[in-house]
């Protein structure tokens, strides 16, 4: 473990992010560098994602990979909006199915006692009954059909995002693609009345769309965009995912999940999985995955930089929230800048 007084190295982090690295590490020294040989060898390297994956990295660095936390913050990380948790994780990454990571060591080993069960279970039950989610969007409504149909939910992913490269991996799983998953459950459920619903970064237009997308149609009864998925869990009886991390808000609810790929939350025997992990064997209950990925895997802080929990990190989204989702006016010509970057 290296000491608390020698400096942290983060690479390649846009400015917009180096506040939040400086919050998340709160009382340690952070270095911004550009490049890997930048870290003198025997030291830390933050990274986001799997930003290092090719990288020769000097001999004897110990990497630190973060990513956006499970409840982030009421708009979208690719706005630019300021996030409330992330992971921080020192053996891989939540989405990479191919090695464990600190959660999946987390859920593997940890005796849950009954008191971080009761406080796991009050946190679910409390972002149930908020309809919160990751990214708290949408201001729609939407009703199921009153049609006596089983009603199946396939969230859109962005194609190109690596919770798909590293959670779906082309040797293990036969669906990768969005619209290869929804004729996946056209097929496997004819009679049912499926719906589709793209990924709010995809209709925000701040990523591209994936192959195909544009014929969600012929193999869905219905598309969702402008509504919360908070609200649209309530209405849906199962939910089919690639990697998406709505399965596990589906499961938050108590809904069916089917899982095509292989997502942090899958082969802990509480969703179907198309694409068995071997190596998970323990089976948990609902409250023990709460536990290691809401309570021990993310770090919080409130909206003023200071480390928090996440019951107080529910507090901070339930009052942001009610301030209201529009983008601020100041915001806007930001989107517009962004979209031109994302859709290059």
């Amino acid at each position: 473990m290296q000491a608390l007084d020698r400096p942290l190295y983060a690479l390649d982090f846009s400015f917009w992010k180096r506040p939040y690295v400086r919050q998340f590490f709160h009382g340690r020294q952070v270095c911004f560098i550009e490049k890997p040989d930048g870290v003198p060898a025997g030291n830390t390297l933050i990274v986001w994602g799997m930003r290092d994956a090719g990288l020769t990295l000097p001999e004897g660095v110990h990497v630190l990979r973060i990513e956006d936390g499970f409840i982030r913050s009421v708009g979208l990380g690719a706005d630019l909006i300021r996030p409330i948790s992330w992971v921080v994780d020192d053996l891989g990454i939540y989405y990479d199915a191919t090695r464990p990571s600190r959660l999946e060591r987390i859920l593997a080993e940890t005796a849950f006692d009954e008191t971080a069960l009761r406080r796991a279970e009050a946190l679910r039950e409390r972002i149930v009954a908020a309809r919160l989610t990751k990214y708290n969007v949408g201001t729609g409504v939407w009703q199921r059909p009153d049609n006596g149909r089983r009603v199946i939910l396939v969230p859109g992913q962005v194609e190109t995002d690596a919770s798909i490269t590293y959670g779906a991996p082309d040797r293990v799983c036969v669906v990768r693609r969005n619209m290869d998953l929804l004729r996946a459950v056209r097929e496997a459920n004819p009679d049912a009345w499926v719906v589709y619903k793209p990924h709010p970064d995809v209709l925000a237009r701040l990523r591209v769309k994936g192959c195909d997308e544009d014929a969600a149609s012929r193999w869905c009864d219905e598309q969702i965009v402008d509504v919360s998925m908070g609200e649209i869990l309530d209405c849906v009886d199962e939910v089919h995912v690639l990697t998406s991390l709505s399965g596990f808000e589906a499961l938050l609810r108590g809904k069916p999940v089917t899982c095509y790929g292989q997502p942090f939350y899958a082969g802990w025997g509480l969703t179907l999985d198309m694409a068995p992990l071997p190596r998970r064997k323990r089976s948990l209950s609902l409250e023990q995955l709460v536990a290691g990925a809401l309570i021990e895997y993310p770090r919080y802080v409130d909206r003023s930089g200071r480390l928090s929990t996440p019951e107080r990190a529910l507090d901070d989204l339930l009052a942001w929230r009610a301030e209201g989702q529009a983008l601020p006016l100041w915001r806007r010509p930001l989107r517009l800048i962004l979209q031109r970057f994302y859709q290059r």
